[in-house]
């Protein structure tokens, strides 16, 4: 494990090469699961001001969940995640050529919101658990549907990390993210 600031890393984040693949996956993550994507609270403020913009970009059946029900539900820890539609996938999905895409991250390549997506979905398959002490866990959230991304992460020497290198950044900034970068090529 790694212990950067306040976050515990494991080392799975360092060992794992992963690349999305979502012609082999079809955006399985958006689809699948329990529930819908981990929210922060602040993020859900952010979907709520600007939903006008991101609208246009949501299944008709979806704007309806929406609508009646709000942009966040509640996970089994009542813990704040999406909605999902008709109880699989997240209500932000829309399809493109068979391929499940997020209408709030197209609202925000079409300029129309300053945020990529909720951090939970941009960080995936990093998943990030709150601990009592403050601090927070990184862990490698291992799924089947992911298999294919492991394959060209290994195939393109593609470390987890770097991978989600955007998504790192946006979260914890430059300056620790190059204090992981240097403190997991030290131990490699």
């Amino acid at each position: 494990m790694i212990i950067l600031d306040n976050t515990i890393i494991s080392d799975d984040i360092r060992d794992t090469r992963f690349c999305c693949d979502l012609e082999e996956c079809k955006g399985a993550c958006c689809v699948e699961g329990d529930a819908g994507a981990p929210l922060e609270e602040e993020e859900i403020s952010l979907l709520e001001d600007y939903l006008e913009y991101i609208f246009p970009f949501m299944l008709p059946e979806a704007m309806l969940v929406v609508r009646s029900s709000g942009v966040f539900d509640y996970d089994a820890e009542g813990n704040f995640v999406t909605p999902l539609l008709n109880d699989k996938e997240c209500v932000f999905v829309y399809n493109e050529n068979g391929i499940a895409r997020c209408a709030v991250e197209k609202a925000f390549l079409e300029k129309a919101i300053p945020f990529p997506k909720p951090i939970s979905c941009h960080l995936y398959p990093i998943r990030i658990k709150k601990l009592a002490s403050g601090n927070e866990a990184l862990n490698y959230h291992k799924w089947p549907i992911c298999r294919k991304a492991l394959e060209k992460g290994y195939t393109e020497k593609i470390s987890l990390y770097r991978f989600l290198d955007q998504a790192l950044i946006r979260k914890y900034g430059r300056t620790w993210y190059n204090r992981l970068g240097r403190l997991i090529e030290s131990d490699i």
